[in-house]
């Protein structure tokens, strides 16, 4: 949904309606965990083709956490929209753990990826988000 929300935001989803609808949807900045069904097949790592026609410069700068043993969305997902923000010079940040499973929100637990929110933080200062 976010890399969804990331890259159509100039495409209208709906009748316009006031001058409200008129303003941009585009975020300034996106948060992609375990982003899922961005790539092709399960041996490749090409980005869906509808994804990547719609990744351009402007998309927002992202941010993307996956851990490999996600049994709901695979590692290649992450990889293959890593790769198509590289591709049109989107800023990108990839973090991948060998563990943390799906879902693993801010609980805390003896797994690295319990950091992940700290990393976020720090991210957001560089992109001039959160001050540094």
């Amino acid at each position: 949904m976010v890399a969804e929300l990331s890259t159509y935001f100039k495409t209208d989803l709906y009748a316009l309606v006031d001058a409200a609808d008129h303003e941009s949807s585009r975020p300034d900045f996106a948060i992609a965990i375990h982003p899922g069904h961005l790539s092709l097949t399960e041996n490749s790592i090409a980005l869906n083709p509808n994804i990547k026609s719609h990744v351009t410069a402007e998309t927002p700068p992202t941010f993307l956490l996956q851990n490999e043993d996600d049994h709901v969305d695979r590692v290649e997902d992450a990889l293959s929209y890593y790769m198509g923000l590289k591709a049109a010079s989107v800023p990108v940040e990839l973090h991948a753990y060998a563990q943390g499973g799906h879902a693993f929100g801010l609980r805390p637990s003896k797994l690295p990826v319990s950091g992940w929110l700290q990393l976020v933080e720090q991210w957001l200062g560089t992109i001039g988000i959160l001050p540094r």
